[in-house]
């Protein structure tokens, strides 16, 4: 069996026979292998046989001396030209003709546009490639593009800190993770006399800088990879759940540099699909046990259900008269506070709930530290929740500093902040939210 083969010079292995250097054409034994068993013109026409190798098996000529794409161009030379332009580079046509030896300039320059870059076939495979690439990348996160102009926060302005002081024009932070991590280097300096345990300790040195600038980029990619340089946006677009889907979007945030941002969006928008199928569930099997049959019926019900809610109300109102009557001062705060509800208001003055015990009486701030500090609003406050003016005041200037630096205050992050009763850290975080003081997040 005879066939043609081009082969790079540089990967045949001698002969097997005389160990000689191998030139075109020789032969290769298609039935020996691996390794290849190549044998020269000479040994060939002698019949040279080695071990399983037989003077009657068949054989390939190994051979370059065949044109491919041009008659006048061998393969040998095709495999020349296109090292030769990867030696010499794209449009250095001399260089090229210089090094090949066998064809000039102009004829490098022709037979290289004509067959390697304006082929159709090539570029049709390189279509289809791109094609293939794209369809690849489909499915990822979208990447972020610089805009024509992009914004230049000035530093330390709100719009800085809601970026957390990232800079769009030089995509990077004023201040980057670990910022000091280059501290340790300034004074390192090896020199010939270093024994060989400085040595080690200096490059010791060098590979925990160097671990500490993964991690840098590791978060920078995590932010720009969930989109969370806009914190003001990306809490916006989380406000659009339910609170029951909120929740599980704050305890699975940490686990999103893990699954990466589109299987994280899919995982919250499955979840919240899945509560608001239940809640729906839920309803039409209250509809069922009431012995409801059709959706004109059910909004009679709901009808019905929302009035039969206002007159439980009114009779919690009675008891909450039952309960403040033994106390004047009690008695004012809650008959001011059901006029404002009257009058579609949010109630000024928080009232305790009725738990089937005795209330606390409010508590006196007469000679207490700080009491002179506070308005007569946040005095009452104090005497409901039986809080210390010094206390309060600390608290309201932990939840205030935590408020300018997030843009916003969630209750979660105020009872964080403040270790008391979780009753007492509602009240006043509704009370500060109210008056202005914080914004919610």
């Amino acid at each position: 069996m005879r066939c043609f083969k081009a082969y790079d010079p540089s990967d045949k292995p001698p002969c097997r026979g005389c160990s000689s250097y191998l030139m075109e054409p020789y032969i290769k034994c298609a039935e020996c292998g691996p390794p290849p068993f190549f044998l020269c013109l000479q040994c060939f026409t002698r019949g040279f046989e080695y071990k399983k190798h037989q003077s009657d098996h068949t054989y390939e000529i190994m051979t370059s001396d065949f044109p491919v794409l041009d008659p006048s161009w061998t393969a040998q030379e095709e495999m020349a030209l296109l090292e030769a332009v990867m030696d010499c580079g794209f449009g250095n046509w001399q260089d090229v003709a210089n090094q090949m030896c066998t064809k000039t300039k102009e004829e490098c320059e022709k037979h290289y546009m004509k067959h390697f870059i304006n082929n159709p076939l090539f570029a049709s495979t390189l279509l289809n490639l791109k094609q293939a690439e794209e369809a690849k990348t489909a499915d990822t996160a979208i990447p972020f593009h610089s805009a024509d102009d992009p914004p230049r926060p000035t530093f330390d302005s709100l719009l800085s800190r809601d970026m957390a002081g990232y800079m769009p024009a030089r995509a990077d932070f004023i201040e980057e993770f670990d910022n000091y991590a280059e501290w340790d280097l300034r004074d390192i300096d090896f020199v010939e006399d270093d024994s060989d345990i400085l040595h080690a300790l200096k490059m010791a040195v060098v590979d925990i800088y160097h671990s500490r600038l993964k991690e840098r980029q590791r978060r920078k990619k995590i932010i720009r990879d969930h989109g969370l340089i806009n914190l003001r946006k990306f809490q916006l677009m989380e406000r659009r759940y339910p609170k029951e889907v909120q929740d599980l979007y704050e305890t699975m945030r940490r686990f999103a540099r893990i699954v990466g941002p589109v299987e994280h969006d899919k995982f919250i928008e499955s979840h919240a699909l899945e509560f608001e199928l239940r809640r729906e569930i839920k309803r039409l099997q209250e509809y069922r046990t009431a012995g409801i049959t059709n959706f004109c019926s059910a909004r009679t019900y709901d009808h019905l259900k929302k009035t039969r809610e206002e007159e439980r109300l009114k009779r919690t109102m009675l008891s909450e008269v039952l309960q403040y009557i033994q106390d004047s001062s009690a008695c004012q705060q809650w008959l001011r506070r059901q006029a404002d509800i009257d009058s579609g208001l949010t109630p000024s003055i928080p009232m305790a709930s009725n738990s089937g015990r005795r209330s606390a009486p409010p508590l006196n701030l007469t000679g207490l530290p700080g009491t002179e500090k506070l308005n007569e609003k946040e005095k009452e406050l104090c005497q409901m929740v039986r809080l210390v003016p010094g206390a309060y005041l600390e608290y309201k200037s932990a939840l205030l500093n935590e408020c300018n630096k997030q843009g916003g205050l969630r209750l979660a992050q105020a009872r964080a902040l403040i270790k008391i009763d979780v009753n007492k850290t509602r009240k006043i975080y509704d009370f500060l939210i109210r008056e202005g003081y914080i914004t919610k997040a």
